[in-house]
């Protein structure tokens, strides 16, 4: 069985036991938490939500807190003897699925 989850204006394909990355969740590090934006489930019969799938949940447990790869921004006029470097690193959480609640 899996889920299609929203979260962070982003959509995850998750099933049990996966680690994903997602953007910066609030939480302590092994603690718990719900993801209720569940788009479509999927398995031996599928549901679609419209938009959300009702009663259903994802229960995943916070493995860790990063930072992700720096990123960066080059801008150049050629021949104006300007140009900018803005770097910027991206917070991430990293989670593990524990099951899915089809509600």
């Amino acid at each position: 069985m899996f889920a299609v989850i929203r979260t962070g204006g982003k959509q995850y394909k998750v099933a049990a036991n996966d680690v994903l990355s997602i953007s910066k969740l609030e939480g302590e590090v092994g603690s718990k938490i719900t993801l209720g934006e569940v788009l479509m489930l999927g398995g031996d019969a599928p549901k679609t939500g419209t938009p959300l799938v009702a009663g259903a949940a994802v229960e995943a447990e916070i493995v860790e807190h990063g930072r992700g790869p720096k990123v960066v921004a080059f801008k150049k006029k050629r021949r104006k003897n300007t140009h900018r470097k803005r770097g910027s690193r991206q917070h991430f959480t990293k989670v593990k699925i524990n099951s899915i609640i089809a509600g």
